[in-house]
């Protein structure tokens, strides 16, 4: 008689078929934003900043979180295509998860592959409207794709809402502050 182990000790492992929804952090969101248009300094902005990245960053749960890290990890390595392939498999996982998108966006924009980038990152912005470095990578993504004056409306609305961005000094016609 053959020794067989019982199915279970053989089967790959299981992970959850649908992604929880996100972090609802939208109220510290505002928050952060309004803190932002009232900051001081770049110093003060900064922080506040650093926050943001810290709430877009929460995934809704620990393997969208390691999926997430892994990619952002691979692109920071310059594996673009390999943090693209990690975060294709986030989106599919989560697929109303902004910073997945964000990131995949990012991943593309740095190959020059502003096409993707460009969908990813309306994606991003469907999902969540106010978030500013989407909004400032699709200015970017624009610029790339040589469509300017789209590029400036992107800018200028991630500008309204964080007038410390650093591509601020990329708007044609400044605003308001110094700028």
């Amino acid at each position: 008689m053959k020794w067989m182990l019982p199915l279970c000790l053989i089967a790959p492992p299981v992970f959850a078929e649908t992604c929880p929804p996100a972090p609802d952090h939208s109220v510290r969101l505002a928050e952060i934003v309004v803190g932002l248009q009232a900051a001081r300094g770049e110093g003060d902005a900064r922080v506040l900043t650093q926050e943001l990245w810290t709430l877009w960053t929460d995934a809704p749960d620990a393997q969208a979180q390691a999926l997430l890290d892994e990619g952002m990890r691979k692109r920071s390595n310059r594996d673009f295509l390999g943090a693209r392939e990690t975060l294709d498999r986030l989106v599919e996982y989560c697929p109303d998860y902004a910073e997945g998108y964000n990131q995949r966006a990012f991943a593309s924009y740095l190959r020059y592959d502003f096409d993707a980038a460009l969908g990813d990152l309306e994606r991003a912005l469907q999902i969540n409207p106010t978030h500013i470095a989407a909004l400032s990578g699709k200015g970017l993504t624009l610029m790339g794709l040589g469509r300017h004056e789209e590029a400036q409306e992107a800018l200028r609305a991630a500008v309204e809402m964080n007038p410390w961005l650093q591509e601020r000094s990329l708007l044609v016609e400044p605003m308001g502050q110094d700028i």
